[in-house]
């Protein structure tokens, strides 16, 4: 979704499941002036980092080249299938298609006027949510350190997420990473929209990252839960996503799998 790594100190059938973002490496290991090394001289803050330990370390992550999951949406369930090294995915619905192979985002629907959403916008959307913390490694990312913050009657460490100019669909959208104070996992997610608008968004939704499951030595979402939302705070759970049927595996798979298929077109907005 999202090249330099800048650190603020301010602070249907679903075949391919069955069957490359560039990403940041550092040294889990190697700790400076609170941040962590990493090459071609970009920095991770350290309680980023932290973070990324505790969910099963990105030496792990960085092992692995195809995640796919599957959960009920609104109108029937949804198979995702990326390719993590380049984030080429793909989303099978019963009804509908949405995928990516490098040459832009393509939508098939199965029946006419299936799929009713932005498509570009939803193209890898729920992946960089499932894909909490690692796509924190990316590059292009801005990190500010924030005071420890409340949510729901528990203290968090917080750090802001934002991106560099021309980065991704949406390069004004801004995150915060909530974390536990004692063991690092994360806990929330705070996220602004921007979609294709150039103008940055000041409503703040709220994701609680409710339960988690290990898949090939790394923790991922088993259950998200999105809140109701007051004065930009969480209120009430608003909605459950479950997710099942997750790999995670260092097969690379096929570009084939992602290839624009007859009867799609390329979307452009």
């Amino acid at each position: 979704m999202r090249k330099t790594v800048i650190v603020v100190f301010a602070f249907f059938a679903f075949v391919a499941c069955k069957e490359e973002s560039k990403k940041v490496k550092f040294d889990e290991t190697l700790v400076i002036n609170d941040t962590i090394e990493v090459n071609d001289h970009n920095v991770i803050p350290a309680n980023v980092s932290e973070v990324i330990k505790a969910h099963g370390g990105i030496t792990q992550w960085d092992k692995m080249n195809n995640l796919c999951f599957s959960f009920e949406g609104r109108d029937g369930e949804e198979v995702h299938t990326v390719a993590l090294k380049n984030r080429n995915e793909k989303i099978e619905h019963e009804k509908w298609s949405i995928g990516n192979g490098g040459q832009g985002v393509w939508l098939l629907q199965n029946e006419p006027e299936a799929y009713k959403g932005n498509a570009l916008f939803y193209n890898q959307l729920m992946f960089y949510f499932y894909a909490m913390p690692f796509v924190l490694a990316d590059d292009g990312i801005v990190y500010t350190p924030m005071p420890a913050q409340e949510l729901d009657g528990k203290m968090y460490d917080a750090v802001k997420i934002g991106y560099g100019e021309e980065i991704g669909y949406s390069p004004k959208d801004e995150y915060v990473l909530y974390s536990d104070p004692r063991t690092h996992q994360m806990a929330w997610l705070g996220y602004t929209v921007t979609g294709s608008s150039n103008t940055k968004s000041d409503k703040w939704s709220f994701i609680k990252y409710t339960t988690w499951q290990e898949v090939n030595g790394l923790q991922l979402p088993e259950k998200l839960t999105w809140y109701k939302v007051a004065d930009n705070l969480p209120t009430e759970a608003r909605n459950d996503r479950v997710f099942s049927k997750v790999t995670m595996t260092e097969t690379i798979l096929p570009t084939s799998i992602f290839k624009k298929p007859e009867g799609a077109v390329m979307v452009t907005d």
